[in-house]
């Protein structure tokens, strides 16, 4: 599970990382990029939307969200996000695909995407 010192929990925080209008896609996942920081003591926050217009199962979309944070997780467990420290916070949304790929291919997309966002 993924601490919570680094989950996006506040309604206004994914509102402010929308605003930014700062993305990158591939085939299975968008990210949407937060502002840059100006404290570097503050720890950067991820945050995971499965919209009901993919899936109308709540068990459909509950597992997609898991597979990311799975993804994040251990990503930041291996220190492969390091270049990524800089932002306040990222916001992963699935594509239609993403409900048939497997964490393997999950977790290649976000690697992927945390290296676009340099």
């Amino acid at each position: 599970m993924l601490p919570k010192t680094y989950r996006l929990k506040n309604r206004n925080a994914f509102t402010a990382t929308y605003k930014q209008k700062k993305c990158v896609s591939d085939d299975l996942l968008i990210l949407y990029i937060g502002r840059e920081k100006t404290e570097p003591s503050v720890k950067t926050k991820f945050g995971f939307v499965v919209s009901k217009k993919y899936h109308k199962r709540a068990v459909k979309r509950n597992r997609i969200k898991r597979l990311m944070r799975e993804a994040v997780r251990l990503s930041i467990k291996e220190s492969s996000l390091l270049n990524c420290e800089k932002y306040l916070s990222f916001v992963f949304l699935p594509k239609q695909a993403c409900f048939d790929a497997s964490f393997a291919q999950v977790r290649d997309s976000v690697k992927n995407l945390m290296n676009k966002v340099l």
